[in-house]
């Protein structure tokens, strides 16, 4: 209810984000794949969790080397997602219950089936050549040709690719499929920029960027610096550090004309997929007088180790690291990174809901984490991750993160599609599912909806202030205040019961448990979070 909410805050401040992956959600045509009609099938869920916002990941027209990060058409719709018309119907329906729509903008490289890209390699004097980064080869001592310069592919091998038809290399930091843009260029910068008026004329609510550190290389293209640490287990990427290939101090300009666009359509958000340290991560919020992204993606959460002392640690630094004008933001899984349910457990997945949705800052929540999915075993011929099958063996693949949304237990394929999905459903899924949740009130689902709730009724989790009591081994503790409201956070992240608040901490009842039933008087119990109402300080 609006009365709950901390006014003066905008709504991506106060709200919480609900990542959907389109190909996963809800099929509605029997094809195995999910569409844009079968995610307006599902907004009843959606809008039942009390989230505030959907962001969708690529729906645009695609060859799918990469699964829709490899874009043939930035102002269109894939037909294996629908339709425009299908698109306006689903951003109708979302904006009808009250939500928000949130798109995936692709800058840092097309499809190589896009029509810029077949301009580009048509010919070296082609109008659109210098659209893309194309570079002669380097001759080696004995003659051989070699590319341009060290640069590694996201996805292993060389960041280039050589074109025999002209006669040059194009860089692609991720598939051989997906050419780098060059924003060097001034028209390609206007093309760009267009796309994104093209969405917001059609009504969007903003946008995540995707790898938006990518997005301009060093002038002069130099080698990157050799990791001396990397062995041939780790990810071929990492042999390099990207200290000339990534981050440069030229993408902040074309950042700020984003967000110059984005005001200008007024309520919008911008959100950047950003994979970098606090110091320079936080750079990418701009100043007040040159704002750039709204929310630079906080990872931290995905990227360390889950015991307490790491977490308060990581909370600190980060927090720390933001600017006075820089709203934090955190995530807790992501259609790349292994679910949190899989990397911890069900029984600290619980935890960790209750950690996403009272630390300081907009949460984003994934499809799938409201039901506790876990690992999804993908056999050999079953996987689809272009970077599993490049790089096997290293535990790159993402597909587990990508499996179905079971929404039944008692219909063929749980209720996804009627045909046999594109990828396979949590080997649980007959246990696992919304329906058979929403009949149970100790479920993962009940837990999230209860969070939410709370989270929209109390201010001091919505925006209020944050304050670390404790860390020790297993248990975390932290206050949220806004105003009178002063409410105690407590986590025990181990196996034995904690007493979950010093002595001298005068706390009231107990609001929510992530276990359910009736807590035990000032303690813990193994695996459970709480939130707490503490008595006034004059009191």
């Amino acid at each position: 209810m609006a009365s709950t909410l901390a006014m003066g805050h905008p709504w991506w401040e106060r709200g919480v984000v609900y990542q959907i992956y389109p190909r996963s959600f809800q099929d509605s045509n029997g094809d195995g794949v999910g569409d844009l009609a079968g995610i307006e099938r599902r907004l009843e869920h959606v809008g039942s969790l009390g989230v505030d916002a959907i962001w969708l990941s690529p729906i645009f027209p695609s060859p799918m080397a990469d699964f829709g990060y490899d874009v043939a058409d930035y102002c269109g719709i894939e037909p294996l997602f629908g339709s425009l018309d299908d698109f306006d119907r689903l951003l109708a329906a979302v904006h009808a219950r009250g939500l928000k729509l949130l798109l995936d903008y692709v800058p840092n490289h097309s499809s190589d089936r896009h029509p810029w890209f077949i301009e580009s390699r048509s010919s070296r004097d082609n109008l659109k050549r210098d659209w893309y980064i194309w570079r002669d080869p380097v001759i080696g001592p004995d003659g051989e040709r070699l590319p341009p310069n060290n640069w590694i592919s996201d996805f292993g091998g060389s960041a280039w690719e050589w074109d025999e038809a002209t006669g040059q290399y194009y860089l692609h930091a991720f598939l051989a499929q997906q050419p780098d843009l060059n924003w060097r260029n001034p028209e390609l910068r206007r093309a760009m920029l267009d796309v994104l008026r093209f969405w917001l004329d059609r009504g969007v609510d903003g946008f995540r960027i995707d790898v938006l550190w990518h997005i301009v290389k060093a002038e002069g293209l130099p080698d990157n610096p050799l990791n001396p640490l990397w062995t041939p287990r780790d990810n071929e990427r990492d042999r390099v550090f990207q200290v000339n290939s990534t981050d440069q101090p030229e993408a902040h300009a074309i950042t700020r004309e984003f967000r110059q666009l984005a005001d200008s359509y007024g309520d919008r958000v911008l959100i950047g997929e950003i994979f970098l340290p606090n110091e320079r991560l936080v750079a990418w919020y701009g100043t007040p007088d040159a704002p750039e992204v709204h929310l630079p993606f906080n990872f931290a959460l995905i990227e360390n180790p889950w015991d307490a002392p790491t977490l308060a640690r990581l909370i600190l630094d980060y927090e720390a690291a933001l600017p006075p004008w820089g709203w934090p933001n955190w995530v807790i899984g992501n259609h790349d990174s292994p679910r949190i349910a899989a990397r911890i457990g069900e029984a600290q997945a619980r935890v960790a809901a209750m950690l996403l949705l009272t630390l300081r800052g907009t949460p984003t929540l994934y499809q799938g984490d409201e039901l506790g999915i876990a690992e999804v075993p993908i056999p050999p011929d079953a996987v689809q991750d272009p970077r599993e099958l490049r790089q096997p063996g290293l535990g790159l693949g993402r597909d587990p993160a990508r499996t179905p949304m079971p929404w039944r237990g008692d219909e063929a394929h749980a209720g996804f599609s009627t045909a046999p999905p594109w990828l396979p459903l949590n080997p649980d899924w007959r246990t696992r599912n919304v329906a058979g949740q929403e009949r149970d009130p100790g479920s993962m689902l009940a837990l999230y909806r209860a969070l939410l709730a709370l989270r929209r009724e109390r201010p001091a989790l919505a925006v209020g202030a944050f304050g670390l009591i404790e860390a020790s081994e297993h248990k975390l503790v932290y206050t949220r205040t806004s105003g009178d409201e002063r409410l105690l956070v407590a986590l025990n992240l181990g196996q034995a019961p904690l007493p979950y608040a010093p002595e001298s901490t005068r706390t009231g009842p107990v609001l929510l448990s992530t276990l359910g039933g009736t807590p035990e008087p000032g303690i813990l119990r193994p695996d459970e979070g709480l939130i707490l109402e503490l008595e006034p300080a004059s009191a």
